[in-house]
């Protein structure tokens, strides 16, 4: 995988052992990629790392079953559509949409990936996925290519949105370009290093009675925290950051002590 391929590069490049990726990019794609090192991969459940931004390339017109040009196999040659046209169609695909994600992708299917079960000509079917899609405008059209930024909730595969777009078109399409611009609120700025506090899609809390209560992994009782609404929080005692979960059934840790020190 190319992204497995950059981390063993940035690991050498910062001389870090441990480090993990959250998001996955395609094969042909660029674009934003969070990276953490040592523990604080265990943080990218609890980023504001959604909705995602793409800028994206179809050709309209083109077959392939990976839905990228990796397998393009048929090309059919078109009029160009009317500008009012395309832009009736972008704007058609804001909303929830419900589809296929594509056969070549990370989906699991019985404990083995999507995209090795298609290649190795498995018989296979996906469920069909549910996505936000926020916005949908054209960037240019130059035929057969239409260029469109897309800003869509997590788990989205813009691939699929582009057939689906090409499919209104009355043709089949596939992208030949694809860039994450953004992903949340990360985007890209040269592999700077970010405070994570800043971007943890939680609220504070606080805890009232002993720091060492948290620190040392104890028991809590929810009438101990300053705020006693149910919902998941960050705590940070002395550079170090828990998460906890007040529920009906109490305080549950989903984080503990993680130090926030270079």
């Amino acid at each position: 995988m190319v992204c497995n391929h950059f981390l063993s590069r940035i690991k050498r490049r910062y001389n870090v052992k441990k480090a993990g990726f959250s998001g996955t990019l395609d094969p042909f794609a660029q674009g934003v990629l969070i990276v953490a090192f040592g523990q604080f991969p265990k943080l990218f459940r609890f980023l504001k790392k959604a909705p995602k931004t793409y800028r994206a390339t179809l050709w309209i017109g083109a077959s392939s079953p990976t839905l990228d040009i990796e397998k393009v196999d048929n090309v059919e040659v078109m009029l160009p559509f009317h500008p009012d046209s395309v832009n009736f169609v972008l704007q058609s695909m804001i909303g929830e949409k419900t589809y296929l994600p594509p056969k070549y992708s990370a989906k699991k299917v019985d404990g083995a990936r999507a995209y090795d079960l298609a290649r190795a000509d498995k018989e296979f079917e996906l469920k069909a996925i549910t996505s936000t899609i926020y916005d949908c405008h054209l960037v240019h059209y130059r035929p057969p290519f239409l260029t469109f930024e897309i800003t869509i909730s997590e788990g989205g595969y813009v691939r699929s949105i582009g057939a689906l777009i090409a499919e209104r078109f009355g043709f089949r399409g596939c992208l030949s370009a694809l860039e994450r611009l953004n992903e949340g609120s990360f985007i890209y700025e040269n592999e700077k290093a970010l405070n994570p506090l800043e971007y943890l899609d939680l609220p504070q809390n606080a805890y009232l009675k002993d720091p060492q209560d948290i620190l040392l992994g104890r028991k809590l009782s929810v009438e101990n925290f300053e705020k006693q609404e149910e919902g998941i929080y960050q705590i940070v005692i002395d550079e170090v950051l828990s998460v906890v979960e007040i529920s009906a059934n109490g305080v549950e840790y989903l984080l503990n002590s993680l130090s926030l020190k270079a």
